[in-house]
Order: C-alpha cells, then sequence, then structure tokens
C-alpha cells in the first residue's frame, strides 16, 4: 500500500515524537507523560515511539536536551547581537522581560526539566551545559560570578513573574540588572 511505505520511511518521525514528548510534558507534566500519551500527540503507532527510544527516561532525556539547546540558542542569539557592555545589559533585559524566556511554554518546560534533573543524572548534564552555554555568552562582557549572577537572574524573575500576580516590569527588570551589572545599590 502507498500510503504505509510512506509511514515506513518518515524521516520526520523520531523529531515528531521528541516534539510531541514535549508538548505532552508541557501539557501533563513529567509524572503524567507515558509512551502512549506521546504516541498519540506524534500521530504514530505506540510501537515507533518504543522503536526509536529504548527508555521512556532515554526519550524524556533527548526532549529536554532539545529544550535546552533551543533555549540555548535563543540566548546565545539576543546576546550575540551585543558589541558591548550596555548592548549586553540591553540583551538580558529583552530576554527577561521579552518572550525568550518569559514565554509560559518554555517556563513549564523549564519547570519539569529542573524537578526532573533533580533525580536523573543523564538531564542534570544537560541543564550543566545550558548553564555553560549561558555563562559563556554573559562572560563576554561579565566577569564569571556577574555572569553567573545574571544567569540566575533570568530563569529566577521568568519563574517569579510567571506566578507573580504583580510581575516586575521592563523598567524594574532594566533596574535590577543595571543593579547587578553596575554594582549600583539604591
Amino acid at each position: 500500500m502507498p500510503g504505509e511505505q510512506t509511514r515506513r520511511n518518515d524521516p520526520d518521525r523520531r523529531q515528531r515524537i521528541i516534539t510531541a514528548a514535549l508538548d505532552v510534558i508541557a501539557e501533563h507534566g513529567v509524572a503524567n507523560t507515558t509512551h502512549r500519551r506521546i504516541a498519540a500527540a506524534a500521530g504514530v503507532p505506540l510501537g515507533s515511539v518504543t522503536y526509536y527510544f529504548a527508555s521512556l527516561e532515554s526519550l524524556l532525556t533527548e526532549a529536554f536536551l532539545q529544550l535546552a539547546e533551543e533555549s540555548s540558542d535563543a540566548f546565545r542569539t539576543h546576546m550575540a547581537r551585543a558589541t558591548d557592555r550596555e548592548g549586553a545589559r540591553e540583551a538580558i533585559i529583552d530576554i527577561i522581560a521579552g518572550s525568550v524566556w518569559a514565554e509560559p511554554r518554555t517556563l513549564l518546560l523549564s519547570y519539569e526539566l529542573y524537578a526532573f534533573a533533580a533525580r536523573h543524572p543523564a538531564v542534570s548534564a544537560v541543564m550543566q551545559r545550558w548553564m555553560n552555554n549561558s555563562r559563556a555568552a554573559l562572560e563576554r562582557f561579565f566577569d564569571p560570578l556577574t555572569a553567573r549572577a545574571l544567569d540566575a537572574l533570568v530563569e529566577g524573575i521568568g519563574i517569579h513573574n510567571s506566578i507573580d500576580p504583580n510581575p516586575l516590569d521592563r523598567p524594574a527588570v532594566s533596574e535590577i540588572v543595571g543593579r547587578i551589572t553596575d554594582g549600583r545599590a539604591r
């Protein structure tokens, strides 16, 4: 049958499964993510999920690795536009106050990633790589300790803003970034 031949030679199937895994995690959380839910979301037979991934943990690790790479790339892209320290500050403010980090789906997936990484060493390594990439981008303009503080600030404000009834606005974020990068205290 022509339709079956196309499905068997579906070169995008593995990627669809990974993308579907992230969708399922965002909707149901890691604890309620199953092979069946992922297969249904990807529009593939259940056997395809287990064919491409030996375990649910290996699939989740691959999905979280993709999330980390995409987030790192977006962070790096914003930081690469900066040509000086002031431009770097503006990039950080954009990352925090804009849609790079503050997008609800990214935040939800990041919460799940942190919780999963705490109990799974392979994913913990993914998190460490993400942090290292962010810090390396920041260290083009700031000393390592300031870069580390800014990295934590990016994620921390995003997390707080996602649940705070009075989230920090761009001017407040700008003030905080300025205090950290200039040592200003008011």
